[in-house]
């Protein structure tokens, strides 16, 4: 008789393939202890903790080439982890610290280590405790339909007002706001210092679309920036400039300059992009316009266009609306529309939970109205389709040829089922002669983790990293990526993507064997004699990188190692002489150049691992939304590698 989607048997299958994939993670547990790698002496009789040996482990079956497991005084999967009764004091329980101090991603990982085991053992127990302040958040409360707060309250609150439920269709915020009057700016990251004077005068501001922060470290997305700048910038105009943010990375600026922009270039909603305000250049004067105003007033309409000023002035009250139509967002000032700006991918409407205002500006009021009073996105489980077809297949017991090792986060659940819809249907992947896992670290929200746990069980092809997730210590994953794809699924070639690249499984593979004469592989789009940035947003102090160049290094979404280079970084690992940044792909390139020294390493550059979006007859593609995922799955089932550029 067939069996019930929930019964025993079935039940306690996908908790036993849970449990031996949580078992391979906890090599993260010596990673992080042992996270004084590049200030050690790497002496490994130092270790602080005593290990297993690997013949303790099955020799049969998922765990066979599971890693090292630490003792420790608690029970996990029926294996029992005794303390060791020395141990050595470390920066890492506080004990004792490093004569110059710990660096500060040591601290980012132990702090994280700390809260991950708390929240892990809460997670065991089955006893999460859920934040009244913070429920689920597809609330059972309404949403309000609109709302407004004053300047006052808006600067109390961090210049951020909260969109609850996020936007939707003829959606609208209005910012009633004054421009500062123009100051000196002397930064020289920022000034641009005029022939023979001081500095530039400077006034500006930026209104932000924002959406919630994904882990610690990580900017949240800019869904909409909006920068006016009065004074100009290197143009000596006044300007305004649009951009999004995805995933941390800018997209291509709209920068409206004064021009009306051309009449073949597209619309959105039927709106142009850019209106025509009036320049120094233009030969045009406020007496043209007044005489323009009186033809029109007696009858004589020979023209019918008008330019105007440029919308914000210093010291002048400004009124603007910003509204979500079909096609993208429209603003209009003091009743005039200014700009329209495409949606992009990545973001829907709802993703936009806050509106950030800041700059040379006092804001006097924030209104929004016709808001949505409920949030899908909130609702996790929307997400998840709980099908068999998108079920992970069984490991194989013997090698495959490669693993792929998918960095996620805990709330990423719309992209992780876009992935398993379209390229994890490969042939090649449902056959298990290549083998495909995310990697998770936990999250800071902890219904987040509950829902996390109940994806885990069910499709089986999630590894979780048992640390909070924080930007900084991606590098991590990596390393559990390289242990995973070389004791638990071991394969030839192992790759490292993210949750927002689409791969074209048979093209990298293809890749990857046309370079078999030389064992040690690095493939990818290589990055040659880059620099640290020492000033900014992104800077990188001498600490953290003494050298005035990076190591030759593959771009972080999509690069692949031969085993034996993953066997090595294993290897210098555990004898605490792996050395680790925080840019998990420079840290790779570092490795990979290390291991080079002994063993010649075959580089392959190719520009098909795209860096920013897709190009035609891509092996991976980057930034890709969950839309995109399955239009591209689409165009491949057709055998046309094509990119999908939704707006």
């Amino acid at each position: 008789m067939k069996r019930r989607k929930f019964d025993p048997v079935s039940l306690s299958h996908t908790r036993l393939r849970l449990l031996q994939m949580l078992m391979a993670t906890l090599l993260v547990y010596f990673l992080i202890t042992s996270f004084d790698t590049h200030w050690d002496s790497g002496d490994e009789n130092d270790a602080p903790f005593e290990l297993l040996s690997d013949t303790s482990l099955p020799t049969q079956g998922p765990l066979r080439d599971s890693p090292r497991i630490m003792r420790e005084s608690k029970r996990v999967s029926g294996l029992v982890f005794e303390e060791k009764k020395k141990k050595k004091k470390t920066g890492f329980d506080g004990n004792a610290s490093k004569a110059g101090g710990v660096h500060a991603l040591h601290e980012a990982a132990v702090e994280a280590w700390r809260a991950g085991k708390k929240l892990w053992a809460e997670i065991e127990s089955g006893k999460v405790e859920l934040d009244n302040n913070n429920k689920y958040e597809n609330r059972s409360d309404p949403c309000p339909h609109s709302f407004s707060v004053s300047g006052s309250e808006f600067r109390a609150r961090n210049r951020v007002m909260v969109i609850p439920c996020g936007l939707t269709l003829w959606s609208h915020v209005t910012v009633v706001g004054t421009p500062r009057w123009a100051h000196p700016e002397y930064d020289p990251k920022i000034a641009v210092l005029k022939e023979g004077a001081g500095a530039l005068m400077v006034s500006q501001f930026m209104m932000e679309l924002q959406g919630l922060k994904n882990v610690e470290g990580e900017d949240p997305p800019r869904i909409l920036h909006f920068n006016p700048r009065l004074k100009g910038d290197w143009s000596n105009k006044p300007v305004i400039e649009q951009n999004t943010c995805y995933r941390m990375q800018w997209g291509l600026s709209l920068r409206c300059e004064g021009w009306r922009s051309r009449a073949d270039e597209e619309t959105v909603d039927g709106q142009v992009k850019c209106e025509k305000w009036i320049r120094d250049d233009d030969d045009q004067s406020e007496e043209s316009k007044a005489i323009w105003w009186l033809n029109r007033l007696i009858g004589r309409t020979k023209k019918a266009t008008v330019d105007w000023p440029y919308p914000f002035v210093e010291g002048r009250m400004f009124v603007l609306t910003l509204s979500a139509g079909l096609e993208g967002y429209h603003i209009s000032v003091d009743g005039r529309h200014v700009t329209s700006f495409p949606y992009r991918t990545g973001f829907v409407l709802e993703d936009a939970t806050g509106l950030y205002v800041n700059g040379d500006v006092d804001v006097h009021s924030v209104f929004a109205a016709s808001l949505p009073t409920s949030h899908p996105s909130f609702a996790p489980q929307m997400h998840l389709e709980m099908v068999t077809k998108w079920k992970a297949p069984p490991l194989p017991y013997g090698r495959v040829e490669l693993f792929l090792g998918i960095l996620s986060a805990g709330n990423h659940f719309a992209e992780r089922m876009a992935v398993r819809k379209s390229w994890m249907q490969h042939k090649l992947v449902k056959s298990s002669r290549v083998v495909a896992r995310f990697f998770v670290a936990l999250h800071g929200r902890k219904e987040v983790n509950v829902e996390l746990m109940k994806e885990v069980e069910y499709f089986g092809d999630i590894v979780i990293v048992p640390y909070m997730d924080n930007y900084d210590l991606v590098v991590l994953k990596t390393i559990a990526i390289c242990e995973y794809g070389v004791r638990t699924a071991p394969a030839k070639y192992i790759m490292k993507c993210d949750d927002d690249t689409f791969v074209r499984v048979d093209a990298v593979l293809k890749e990857a064997r046309k370079a078999r004469k030389h064992r040690s592989l690095y493939i990818g789009n290589l990055n040659y004699h880059h620099k640290p940035l020492r000033f900014g947003k992104w800077a990188v102090t001498y600490e953290e990188w003494p050298e005035e160049d990076y190591p030759t290094y593959a771009n972080g979404p999509g690069y692949i190692i031969s085993s034996d280079v993953a066997k090595f970084i294993l290897s210098e690992f555990e004898k605490n002489k792996l050395r680790l940044f925080k840019m998990e792909d420079v840290s790779m390139g570092m490795w990979v150049e290390q291991f080079n020294n002994s063993r010649p390493v075959k580089y392959v550059h190719s520009l098909k691992f795209c860096q920013h979006g897709c190009i035609e007859d891509y092996y991976t593609a980057h930034y890709q939304s969950p839309r995109q995922m399955i239009c591209m799955w689409g165009k491949l089932q057709d055998g046309k590698p094509q990119c999908c550029n939704m707006r």
